[in-house]
């Protein structure tokens, strides 16, 4: 069993048929599916965990379409080759070519100018863009280039999918289809792949080469034997992952400094990226701390920056020290319950209409049709406060922030009584 090519690059799908998993995106009848039988697929951010397919999927909607195809590594790509591509679209375009797409892994390793690069091949059609992301899009793809794309997630391969892919492995792959290869149990395959594809093909290569001199079913036993280090306590790629952040948020928000700082070393000790923690420090600061201390809000954003700058090991540091922070702060979820309601309230009204009094007034037509003529400046007001109404009319009276009881909070309610009054019912 000799070859350089690894067995997760041998089992690359060449068709669509072949693809596991996804069915979601390209089961029938699914949106991008009807997008790629129809030929018009948009540019598109394929955002999902490792190896679940994100490259195969690229290459074969190009093979599917037809088209021309560029490939970039983020990593080892710069703005020249960027250009040098769009360069290359524009002669095509010139024959009457077909739109090419341009696949570019990792783009989230892409920095800004390296993105702005990008924008006007995309806005004037000269390439398809579909990238490929492990990390959020929101965070890591500028914004302009991320409105002209449709994201698209990627989900973990479920146990019967990796099964199958292992499966189709030994029916199909052109060396180990001759080898008399027993699979007696699955589970250590599974675990120590943490839903990763492409890793679990490459055990599996591992392991089948050690069978071959020395004839045996494939156990548990003997792949833990033959993987060389312990089961990962923390999957960042599968269940675990999402369990593990979800006992870490409960236990700042339940302020229990002690459990927050055992689930965050669970995370670290598995390998987890330190800035998706950081992230999620921040929603957490304003979802469940909010107004009962905003230096908590600070913070966390000071401690994502840090944790960029700085790197592991020594970003445990200032993670622990936010965690540890954030989970003895007085709680709140006033915030958060304000926006929710006002969305709600958005939604039930529709668009109400801006009173007079707020509108802007750039124009004479405007000046005298009353826009802003009654409003009222309140900082040429006592104590910079003055009683006027800023609700649309069908709304007014209506409470959305409720502040909560906390010391903190407890002084916004009275400054927010003293001057409403009854009006709020602060």
């Amino acid at each position: 069993m000799s070859t350089k090519i690894p067995l997760s690059e041998r089992m690359r799908p060449q068709s669509i048929l072949q693809y596991v998993g996804q069915k979601h995106l390209i089961g029938e009848n699914t949106m991008l599916r009807n997008a790629i039988d129809q030929g018009q697929i948009p540019s598109m951010i394929l955002w999902g965990p490792p190896g679940v397919g994100k490259t195969s999927l690229a290459y074969l909607i190009t093979q599917e379409l037809g088209r021309p195809f560029f490939n970039l590594s983020a990593i080892q790509s710069g703005v020249k080759d960027v250009r040098a591509v769009i360069q290359k679209a524009e002669e095509l375009r010139k024959f009457q070519q077909p739109q090419p797409i341009l696949f570019i892994d990792e783009i989230h390793r892409f920095s800004k100018a390296q993105q702005d690069s990008l924008l006007g091949a995309v806005e004037k059609g000269l390439v398809t863009l579909i990238g490929a992301t492990t990390e959020n899009p929101s965070f890591e793809v500028i914004s302009a280039l991320l409105s002209r794309c449709q994201v698209y997630v990627l989900e973990n391969l479920s146990k019967d999918e990796l099964i199958e892919l292992l499966n189709q492995a030994l029916k199909e792959d052109e060396i180990l289809k001759d080898l008399p290869i027993e699979v007696k149990e699955y589970e250590a395959l599974l675990r120590f792949s943490g839903g990763d594809a492409r890793k679990l093909l490459n055990i599996f290569e591992l392991v089948v080469q050690s069978v071959i001199h020395n004839p045996q079913p494939i156990t548990n036993v003997l792949v833990a034997s033959l993987i060389q280090k312990n089961p990962a306590k923390y999957d960042k790629t599968g269940e675990q992952h999402y369990d593990i952040i979800s006992a870490f948020i409960k236990s700042i928000r339940g302020s229990d400094p002690n459990a927050a700082v055992y689930w965050l070393a669970r995370m670290l000790e598995g390998g987890e990226d330190p800035t998706f923690i950081a992230r999620r420090l921040i929603i957490l600061a304003s979802e469940d701390i909010g107004n009962a201390n905003p230096n908590a809000l600070l913070l966390a954003n000071n401690c994502f920056q840090a944790v960029k700058v700085i790197g592991m090991p020594e970003s445990r540091i200032i993670l622990s020290q936010t965690v540890t922070y954030m989970a003895s702060c007085q709680k709140s979820n006033a915030s958060y319950e304000a926006i929710n309601k006002a969305q709600s309230l958005v939604r039930e009204s529709g668009d109400l209409s801006v009173p007079l009094h707020l509108r802007n007034a750039p124009t004479k037509l405007m000046k005298e049709l009353s826009y802003g003529k009654e409003y009222q400046y309140s900082h040429a007001h006592k104590d910079n406060f003055v009683s006027q109404e800023y609700f649309p009319k069908a709304l007014q009276g209506t409470v959305l922030f409720n502040p909560g009881n906390n010391p903190a909070e407890l002084k916004l309610r009275e400054y927010l009584k003293r001057n409403w009054g009854d009006k709020y019912n602060y």
